[in-house]
């Protein structure tokens, strides 16, 4: 079995030697977290370097030039840069949160296309040139929470979602829209068969329902902190869809199709009850085997620098999005 630690993850001595209680207190964790398994959960290792990572591997990145509307640039402390590079759910490239950045500076994203088709009058296939081109781009900062019950506040760049369903022009079947992950298992060593592959189904798909994808929130992702995506964090285009779950924040998209039935998703493929379609941030809907009452905050400290604070309804999103789930039941739909 492969050795999932590395020497940098090993627990420092003056924490060892505090007892069990007062480090799972002062991480805020329960003693049952640590019997789930890694594909399901941030594990202990991850939470204990997560806090205190090393400046992420130097990528293939370039600066862009984009806009910075006022009502997209809210008032929230950044995260800082290191920490949104460095620390990744990205499994193609490894379990671990460090793996990512480890695993992926030579990822190759260009030449790069992505398609749109399905249930619409015009399909399209376009190049990254070609995106940078037809689409002006724009900062956004927006919160982020992970299901795995942490958060971050990022300065995204991209284009909203909508612009290019509009390109291809749906048609009045389309209901909702699919999203797939490049599949190339020489380049993304988690996507071969064995201990790697974290029993998920490869490439990785994704979904929402048409109104959430034409969504204003609904953002495709080409950028973070002023310059192209590093291949950790989705190069060279990604979903970012902030009132929900960051697992629906498909990476390194090759394809987007229309459909008239609810697409399949990844997590939910692998465990149903626990993974759901929506996965809407909600603090009164648990995942089944950890709270989601609040959120641990990955900031600029280190070890014991653990700040929570309670999960808000659709990630603090509720004002604008509230909407497009009246009268549903969201704990069925969840």
């Amino acid at each position: 079995m492969r050795n999932p630690f590395k020497e940098s993850d090993v627990t420092p001595e003056q924490v060892f030697n505090r007892s069990r209680r007062e480090l799972l207190k002062i991480l805020g964790i329960s003693g049952a977290a640590l019997t789930l398994p890694a594909t399901a959960r941030a594990g202990l290792s991850d939470w204990l370097t997560g806090l205190s990572a090393p400046p992420s591997p130097v990528t293939d990145t370039r600066p862009i030039d984009f806009s910075s509307p006022a009502e997209w640039q809210a008032g929230l402390p950044l995260t800082p840069e290191n920490k949104v590079e460095g620390y990744n759910n990205f499994y193609e490239f490894g379990m671990d949160k460090a793996d990512p950045a480890a695993n992926a500076s030579h990822f190759k994203t260009s030449p790069w296309q992505i398609t749109v088709d399905g249930e619409v009058s015009r399909p399209v296939t376009l190049s990254m040139e070609d995106i940078f081109k037809k689409f002006p781009m724009e900062q956004r900062i927006y919160r982020m929470r992970c299901v795995e019950a942490w958060s971050m506040v990022v300065p995204w760049i991209g284009f909203s979602l909508a612009s290019l369903l509009k390109l291809a022009d749906p048609t009045s079947h389309a209901r909702y829209v699919a999203f797939q992950t490049l599949y190339d298992p020489q380049q993304m060593p988690g996507q071969r068969e064995g201990l790697n592959s974290a029993g998920l189904q490869y490439p990785y798909v994704e979904g929402l329902r048409l109104d959430e994808a034409m969504h204003p929130l609904t953002l495709l992702t080409t950028g973070v902190y002023g310059k192209t995506l590093p291949p950790q964090n989705g190069a060279p285009l990604r979903l970012i869809v902030p009132w929900k779950y960051g697992f629906k924040g498909i990476k390194s998209i090759v394809k987007i199709s229309l459909t008239r039935e609810q697409p399949p998703t990844t997590w939910n493929l692998l465990a149903t009850d626990e993974y759901g379609f929506y996965a809407n941030v909600n603090p009164h809907v648990d995942h089944p085997r950890w709270s989601q009452a609040t959120e641990r905050v990955i900031g600029a400290g280190g070890l014991f620098d653990v700040t929570r604070q309670p999960t808000r309804m659709f990630n603090g999103y509720a004002s604008e999005v509230a909407g497009l789930y009246q009268g549903m039941d969201l704990r069925r739909n969840f």
